[in-house]
């Protein structure tokens, strides 16, 4: 699912979030607009469903509770992709150290388990296959390229999002492409 650009005016929407008397209103329109790309944005890093919702919640309480001290210095979608992404990287950490601490297992462990155990799933064995050899990439490389491949993001948005140069984006990239390139080919000799 490619990256969607609303029709919104972004700047009146953060002034009618910033309004008492229509910041009610204006949330659901920020959560109609952005909470599906949002979700797919979690839904790729953590892979399960249930937790891809939890953490969208999550994301949005944290926009609410914080569209106050928003400057403005981004878009309104970059702040909140950061505030989905950081939710998402905050719960890999706690499971990677939770798994590792009560199982002491590989770091791709808990997503290829959840990508198996996910009943949301609907992809076919190849798709299955990409998800599994993507789970396997380090977080950083996992990250940029399914928000550069999955959601069509251009390196400029990724990098205020992840607060990174354009340059290691594109890095990042092209080793994640050769690593799953690799991953698919051995598959499929």
């Amino acid at each position: 699912m490619a990256s969607y650009t609303p029709p919104i005016d972004e700047k009146k929407l953060v002034a009618d979030l910033q309004n008492e008397k229509t910041a009610a209103q204006a949330f659901d329109t920020l959560m109609r607009t952005f909470g599906e790309p949002m979700y797919w944005q979690i839904r790729r890093m953590v892979v399960n469903h249930d937790d891809a919702n939890d953490l969208l919640q999550n994301a949005l309480i944290k926009a609410w509770n914080n569209i106050g001290n928003f400057r403005g210095e981004a878009k309104l979608s970059t702040w909140l992709y950061k505030i989905a992404t950081n939710e998402a990287i905050n719960f890999i950490n706690r499971e990677r150290q939770r798994n590792t601490m009560n199982v002491n297992s590989d770091d791709a462990s808990f997503l290829l388990d959840n990508i198996e155990a996910d009943e949301y799933f609907d992809g076919d064995e190849i798709q299955l296959a990409l998800q599994k050899v993507i789970a396997k990439l380090p977080d950083k490389q996992r990250l940029v390229f399914n928000m550069r491949y999955f959601d069509e993001m251009k390196y400029e948005q990724i990098s205020e999002i992840l607060g990174t140069s354009v340059g290691a984006l594109k890095a990042s990239y092209h080793h994640a492409v050769k690593k799953i390139e690799k991953e698919l080919s051995d598959l499929n000799p």
